[in-house]
């Protein structure tokens, strides 16, 4: 599994012009699911992005996690995040789960996640309209240590 993770002011998803999920400060988490991907991944990731330290502490300094903070959650699934653009000019996506795969990890993640913070989503599968004030910036990509991860 592969999280594109941005530590937002405030993020919202809409769907046909209608607002499915929104947060105030916290993580935009894009989820991509690899095809050697399993459930197991799942508490990896989810302890990986709650407690990763991208939030300010007193001192200003990146010491507080999402946990510390008190942020919100906005998870939306993304297997472009597996896109392979090495070869020509149209990227690959073989190395994405399937669909019926990647959305039942997809959930699992949202449920585990939503037992530590709380978590918005956007609609699997469907065309998202992504909007965010990105703060900081701060952008990082989160691997598991499986396949799906870098090497």
């Amino acid at each position: 599994m592969r999280a594109l993770v941005q530590r937002v002011s405030e993020a919202a998803v809409l769907v046909d012009g209608r607002v499915v999920g929104n947060i105030g400060p916290g993580l935009l988490v894009f989820l991509g699911v690899h095809q050697a991907d399993t459930s197991a991944e799942i508490p990896y990731l989810v302890d990986k992005v709650t407690n990763l330290r991208v939030f300010p502490d007193d001192d200003g300094k990146m010491n507080c996690s999402l946990k510390d903070a008190a942020g919100e959650a906005l998870v939306v699934s993304q297997f472009t995040l597996y896109g392979d653009c090495r070869k020509g000019r149209r990227p690959s996506y073989s190395e994405a789960a399937p669909p019926p795969e990647a959305e039942r990890l997809y959930e699992g993640f949202c449920a585990a996640m939503r037992k530590v913070v709380s978590v918005q989503t956007g609609v699997f599968q469907a065309h998202m309209e992504v909007r965010l004030v990105n703060d900081g910036p701060v952008t990082l990509m989160v691997d598991t240590p499986a396949k799906g991860g870098y090497q």
